[in-house]
């Protein structure tokens, strides 16, 4: 089989169906980026294939659960027979999960850690050494204003969430001292984001959200999707081991 090369970077985004993942993949799109997709949603992962594909670019896309160490070697390897090298990971796959320390159980906490903590390892774990083999590469990885404040309000409790983010964050930084300077590896910390998963609960409470917001609004998917796009291709680059928050400023804690 002959690798594509058509000239435009690859860019891999998991969780990139639907929500923050998908609106991180539309903003690579428009810096050239050919796109593959990695969800558990098939549905919704052919429908957002189909709709980036729209815009010109190559993209494509793959069933697969983060938290599975070998699924995500499979999937990179199938990729890699297929384009020249995978330039830039956004690792986004996550679960919700607001329980407290005393509702939630092992299994729902093994589950939220697996996914969001052990899901960036795997990926990264995957797709590291071909970035190494061709001497650059950048990591983005999607972490929560929640790493720092512990949950959006008091009343919305994201204990094992908020772990999982905020082991993101250490990763992020861990990794950022040891692949550069080939590899750059940064974090983005959104805020309150509507997406099909949250849609619902801040439209309920939408005027408590966006009064603790500078913005006075929740934020897009395409907000957040702005800031990765522009982490993967800055050019020259400077930015490492950071965690940018982008919540429009919020307070509420």
């Amino acid at each position: 089989m002959n690798k594509r090369n058509h000239g435009n970077s690859v860019a891999v985004v998991t969780g990139g169906a639907r929500g923050i993942g998908l609106g991180c993949a539309k903003a690579l799109v428009t810096k050239g980026f050919d796109i593959v997709l990695v969800d558990v949603l098939d549905e919704e992962l052919k429908r957002s294939t189909a709709t980036l594909a729209a815009k010109g670019v190559h993209a494509e896309s793959f069933m697969a659960d983060v938290s599975l160490f070998e699924r995500a070697q499979e999937v990179v390897d199938d990729i890699l027979t297929r384009y020249e090298s995978i330039d830039v990971l956004v690792n986004n796959a996550g679960t919700p999960m607001p329980k407290g320390l005393l509702d939630i159980s092992e299994a729902e906490w093994d589950r939220t850690i697996n996914v969001h903590l052990k899901g960036c390892f795997n990926w990264s774990r995957a797709v590291v050494p071909s970035m190494l083999r061709s001497g650059s590469g950048r990591i983005v990885n999607i972490s929560s204003i929640s790493a720092y404040s512990g949950g959006v309000t008091r009343a919305v409790s994201k204990f094992a969430y908020a772990a999982a983010k905020a082991g993101i964050l250490g990763m992020t930084r861990s990794l950022a001292k040891e692949l550069g300077p080939s590899i750059t590896v940064n974090a983005v910390c959104p805020g309150a984001i509507k997406t099909e998963l949250t849609g619902k609960m801040l439209d309920e409470r939408s005027a408590e959200f966006t009064e603790g917001i500078s913005l006075q609004r929740l934020g897009t998917p395409e907000d957040i999707g702005e800031v990765v796009a522009f982490l993967a291709s800055v050019e020259p680059n400077f930015i490492n081991g950071q965690a940018i928050t982008v919540d429009g400023f919020q307070w509420i804690t």
